[in-house]
Formats: structure tokens, C-alpha cells, sequence
């Protein structure tokens, strides 16, 4: 079973600048793609970036393109979420998912806010 830990939130004000991390257990996380995805209140879950095994990246959110970027470190199970130019339409909390073939995990979530 894999495990997966977000962390890195917290309250920010608009322009700022968060790092998301998530780390999982597990000792094949090199081979599993990983996407962060955010749902705000009201809205329904989106994805807004993804990183393959191969390290090929993806931001699928066109509100955020140009100000997210996604990046993994293998040697310690953990994939980032860099945000900058935070704007308060990114309050959210943000996921990250685990997967490959048939495996498909969750974790938590970690709160975003961002003040105007």
C-alpha cells in the first residue's frame, strides 16, 4: 500500500510564492506518474499539473500556466508543486495522485489560501 503525504500550504498573500510537497512511501515510486490536482469550495476537483516517470512535466491548468511548475526528486519519493504569483483564485486544496496502470492513490490534501 502506498502512502501519500502533502504538506507545504498555509496562508499567503496574493504575489507570494508556495512550495507543495508530497511524499509517498513505498519503494517503486520511480516508476509512477504523479499530478497535483486542487479543488476550490463550490468547484469541482481539477487537475493542474502532472509529471510522468520519465520526468516528462504537464500543466493542464491554463490558469496557472506560466506561474506553476511541477518537478519530483526520486531519491527522496517526494514530487513539488512550485507556485508563484499566488493570485486569490488559487485558493484551493491541493492533491497529489500516485499512478500507474491499475494503482491509483490519494493523498489528503493540503489547504491553499491565498488573500487578496
Amino acid at each position: 500500500q502506498v502512502q501519500l503525504v502533502e504538506s507545504g500550504g498555509g496562508l499567503v498573500q496574493a504575489g507570494g510564492s508556495l512550495r507543495l510537497s508530497c511524499a509517498a512511501s513505498g519503494r517503486t515510486f520511480s516508476r509512477y506518474s504523479v499530478g497535483w490536482f486542487r479543488q476550490a469550495p463550490g468547484k469541482e476537483r481539477e487537475s493542474v499539473a502532472r509529471i510522468s516517470w520519465t520526468g516528462a512535466t504537464t500543466i493542464d491548468a491554463d490558469s496557472v500556466k506560466c506561474r506553476f511548475t511541477i518537478s519530483r526528486e526520486n531519491a527522496k519519493n517526494t514530487v513539488y508543486l512550485h507556485m508563484n504569483s499566488l493570485k486569490p483564485e488559487d485558493t484551493a486544496v491541493y492533491y497529489c495522485r500516485l499512478y500507474r496502470g491499475a494503482d491509483d492513490y490519494w493523498g489528503q490534501g493540503t489547504r491553499v489560501t491565498v488573500s487578496s
